[in-house]
């Protein structure tokens, strides 16, 4: 299995290269969003989209890639690539009004079914390091919220019928305990 992890110039970009080569025992291709083509990436099996700073209209060809491969390579976005994902499929973000950054939040799993979360209990702790999140009123109908913080801030989507997953936490981070098995779930099948 090749897989990509699209670096959206993040520091926790190779935390997550070293949690995914400990899952697969594989080496992992890393390219900044603005080094790759989409044409490039189309070549790959799987896809995991890094968070990164700012918002997913200054990351490169993140929008671009989700748009053009997301029915033909399965998907994982997280934090700035859950919010390219929705915005992608026609949502909005919010700015939030308190930041999180580096803190550990309760996080309730709305979609037992859904694959990210097999085997992860439905109330669990993950990291956050964001100032925006997807508008709940602008949600897309292709996708379906699985999993909210305690306020109801979107935690993690899905597409309906796609294999395009997302997570606005980090589960990279050491803050997230549940995280290996999560990027696990997505890498399997």
């Amino acid at each position: 299995m090749k897989i990509l992890i699209l670096d959206n110039y993040d520091s926790f970009t190779y935390n997550l290269v070293q949690m995914t080569e400990q899952i697969t025992g594989k080496r992992v291709h890393v390219a900044k969003n603005d080094e790759i083509s989409v044409a490039q990436a189309a070549n790959f099996d799987k896809i995991i989209l890094s968070p990164g700073p700012g918002i997913p209209s200054e990351a490169g060809i993140l929008e671009e890639l989700i748009r053009d491969l997301h029915q033909q390579i399965p998907i994982l976005g997280i934090c700035l690539g859950l919010q390219a994902i929705a915005e992608t499929f026609g949502g909005s973000l919010i700015n939030l009004k308190e930041i999180f950054h580096g803190v550990a939040t309760p996080v309730t799993i709305l979609n037992t079914e859904c694959k990210l979360f097999t085997g992860i209990p439905q109330n669990f702790e993950a990291g956050r390091y964001h100032s925006w999140a997807v508008h709940p009123e602008t949600f897309p109908k292709e996708l379906e919220v699985t999993a909210v913080d305690g306020d109801g801030i979107i935690m993690a989507l899905q597409h309906r019928n796609l294999d395009v997953h997302a997570v606005q936490f980090h589960p990279e981070s050491v803050l997230t305990p549940e995280g290996k098995k999560i990027i696990s779930n997505f890498l399997r099948s």
